[in-house]
């Protein structure tokens, strides 16, 4: 497999993800406008950041990590059948793990949400609220769990496409709640139904996927072995993730707990800005992440690490070489993208301020989100799950540490802050340690381009900055802006022979004529 099949695959990856992230923000864009940033808003983010903790570790975490090298060993050493019963084993196995963490967080759910929203105390109908809220979204674990199963097999099987868009399920069921049910109820119970949509989100999104795997040749069935000799290596390999993923989702809950003692609405004003950021993050940070984990584990049962570090490099190149401008663009235009999205019905400007606070922040660290993680897919592709633990157990600390610091003076921009910060010092870690390993990594040439690709992000942000302000209309001037930057950064970006110009729109122009 050369670079441009892997170019191939990252652009199927980000066509699905461009697809789902569209519906992801009308429903975003619905939710804000019925809700806003008040209580009920408040205590929805709550309590989906406890499924979404548990959905990073059992899902497309390091479940995920662990699984996938594994099951690329098998697909290339064992026979089909062999292959048929370790999928089947893992899934039985798999399903009884979250059948009994669903039921399990039902009944803690008082205890949980306490520990995620101390803040709430004061208010005990908020705190019981979001103590409901909790419940009914506990089951979301189970199907969205089962979902990232079907997306690692699918992935590892070289499909791509359908997994990435698969994830718009969960905004289909929330987008009909909103359009079609939520009219219907009395205020105080469309945010619960919001919550049961989230569920029925979280099965769709599992049963678009299946049909795939059966095209595919593959398929699943309830035989438990809890002694076959793959499941035991993924729980070798996961035990150590799981408190590697667990340190990126206990900064993700230090943030809310932190952010339930400020002013009303930090905890939207948090989602909502995260969420802008993941978009570019998304389409071409986690493209390449998720399509590099089965290329190099790949490479590595090959024992080929050449290759390996080939599409390593390549893969970081072209995330700095799209994530740059991302970054920039969003610090230069944040607001007025905040105020298009979000601020309609009850989202007021304050919130608008209050969400592009964080974003601007959080889009510093833009470029160190993405190659952390690919980064940390090098060592889980060697199946070492321990040395992205050491690293992002060390980052976090720093970022709680940080959060501590900045929160008052800085609000929810501070969280933000400490999370790019952190981000920052786990890649530097994991960079020091993987050169210590397989030695040189084209680092420089990797530098050169970051420097001809920053001189590029930055005229971006001027011309989007400036462009933004031909119109008091934001239908207009954002898209004006964005596309106006978008141009300006190939220009310059042709002037200064930037290489990954050419690869980059190769990617898109081959799907254009597919």
């Amino acid at each position: 497999m050369d670079n441009k099949t892997l170019s191939k695959y990252a652009g199927k990856t980000a066509l699905g993800i461009i697809l789902s992230r569209i519906f992801g923000y009308i429903r975003d864009m619905l939710v804000a406008n019925l809700f806003g940033t008040g209580m009920f808003a408040d205590t929805f983010y709550a309590a989906f950041r406890i499924p979404n903790l548990l959905r990073r570790i059992f899902g497309e975490g390091s479940f995920s990590a662990a699984f996938i090298p594994v099951l690329s060993e098998y697909l290339r050493t064992k026979e089909k059948a062999e292959v048929q019963n370790f999928l089947n084993a893992v899934f039985a196995i798999l399903l009884i793990m979250l059948i009994t963490i669903s039921v399990l967080g039902v009944f803690f759910s008082p205890l949980l949400t306490k520990i995620v929203a101390g803040g709430f105390a004061n208010d005990p109908e908020k705190m019981m609220l979001t103590i409901e809220l909790t419940r009914l979204m506990f089951p979301f674990i189970l199907f969205i769990c089962l979902a990232a199963f079907l997306l690692a097999v699918l992935n590892t099987l070289h499909s791509f496409f359908l997994p990435a868009f698969a994830v718009a399920a969960l905004s289909f069921s929330e987008i009909f709640y909103i359009l079609a049910v939520a009219p219907m109820l009395i205020p105080a119970n469309r945010i619960k139904g919001l919550a049961a949509s989230v569920v029925i989100g979280g099965a769709l999104h599992f049963f678009i996927q299946y049909p795939k795997l059966k095209s595919l040749g593959w398929h699943l069935k309830f035989k438990l072995d809890l002694k076959h000799p793959g499941v035991k290596k993924i729980v070798f390999l996961m035990l150590p993730s799981i408190i590697g993923l667990s340190a990126e989702q206990i900064n993700a809950l230090v943030d809310s707990r932190f952010a339930s003692f400020l002013c009303p609405g930090s905890v939207p004003a948090l989602y909502y800005s995260n969420r802008i950021m993941q978009a570019p993050l998304a389409i071409f940070g986690f493209a390449f992440a998720s399509v590099s984990l089965p290329v190099m584990s790949k490479f590595f049962a090959q024992k080929d690490i050449t290759m390996l570090k080939s599409s390593l490099n390549y893969s970081i190149r072209l995330t700095v070489f799209t994530l740059l401008p991302a970054a920039v663009g969003l610090m230069a235009i944040g607001l007025p993208i905040v105020k298009l999205l979000f601020e309609h019905g009850n989202f007021s400007p304050s919130g608008s301020i209050m969400t592009n606070n964080a974003l601007f922040y959080y889009s510093l660290g833009l470029p160190a989100y993405a190659l952390s993680k690919i980064f940390a897919n090098v060592f889980y592709s060697f199946q070492d799950t321990k040395m992205p633990v050491k690293t992002a157990v060390e980052a976090m600390i720093l970022h709680i540490g940080l959060c501590a610091i900045l929160m008052r003076p800085m609000g929810v921009g501070g969280f933000a802050l400490a999370t790019a910060v952190s981000s920052y010092f786990n890649l530097i870690l994991l960079v020091i340690y993987l050169k210590k390993r397989i030695g040189k990594l084209g680092l420089k040439q990797i530098l050169f381009l970051s420097s001809k690709s920053l001189l590029a992000a930055i005229a971006t942000g001027i011309t989007s900055w400036n462009m933004c302000r031909v119109s008091d209309n934001l239908i207009i001037a954002v898209p004006v802006a964005i596309i106006s930057g978008f141009i300006v950064f190939i220009v310059v970006s042709y002037i200064l022979r930037v290489e990954e110009l050419r690869i980059f729109l190769s990617i898109f122009s081959k799907h254009k004529k597919s």
